[in-house]
């Protein structure tokens, strides 16, 4: 009695995991996706992976834009090349930006990398994140440039915070040839060596007057 009761539980547990399957069911008898993912969901599928900058490891294909496309914790320093975001920046602006830290340290401020260099993927996503809030391209041009155009992309661009350090940057960041480049961006500095020993060239008002931009 007792063999045939197992042969029977055996039977029946495997009619339910081929009933599962046939069935469609996600969830494996263990009470996990059967596909492994925590929700049992597809993947979301983002756009391609674009080329990494020297030192920064390619975007898996297919993965939610991340850390590797140049996206920074917060609290993030000149210091933390570790991380893509930072170290994907062109190097003379990196050296700039750690000398000014360096010694705005000295005067009590603190420097934090909010955006450095980013991927196309996220900077694809800023824009139509940037669209859907200002409500059209021309709009949101003021404020997002597009992935081919982007200064962030090529790793030209940095966003300092907090506002303490822009106030600093606002009075001395002419002498290591970092200068703001947008009115409506105060915190967006790219690097301009002709600035050191005179002053930053002329702001423009935004974006959409920088002729680097126009496509």
């Amino acid at each position: 009695m007792l063999l045939s009761a197992a042969l029977l539980a055996i039977v029946a547990v495997t009619a339910a995991a081929v009933g599962d399957r046939l069935l469609g069911n996600p969830w494996s008898a263990s009470g996990s996706p059967a596909d492994g993912s925590p929700w049992g969901g597809s993947p979301v599928v983002e756009s391609p992976a674009a080329p990494a900058p020297p030192g920064v490891l390619p975007r898996e294909e297919g993965a939610a834009v991340g850390e590797a496309d140049g996206i920074l914790p917060e609290g993030t320093t000149p210091a933390d090349d570790h991380l893509p975001g930072v170290a994907g920046l062109d190097a003379a602006l990196l050296d700039a930006l750690r000398e000014a830290a360096a010694d705005a340290a000295d005067d009590g401020v603190t420097f934090t990398v909010a955006s450095g260099w980013r991927s196309r993927a996220y900077q694809d996503q800023l824009l139509r994140e940037a669209v859907a809030e200002h409500g059209s391209e021309e709009e949101a041009a003021r404020w997002v440039a597009s992935a081919d155009t982007s200064a962030h992309v090529s790793g030209d661009a940095v966003d300092i915070g907090p506002a303490a350090a822009r106030e600093w940057l606002s009075g001395h960041g002419a002498a290591y040839g970092l200068c703001q480049v947008y009115g409506n961006e105060p915190w967006h500095y790219e690097l301009r060596p002709e600035a050191v020993g005179h002053r930053c060239p002329r702001m423009y008002a935004d974006p959409t007057e920088d002729p680097r931009l126009q496509d």
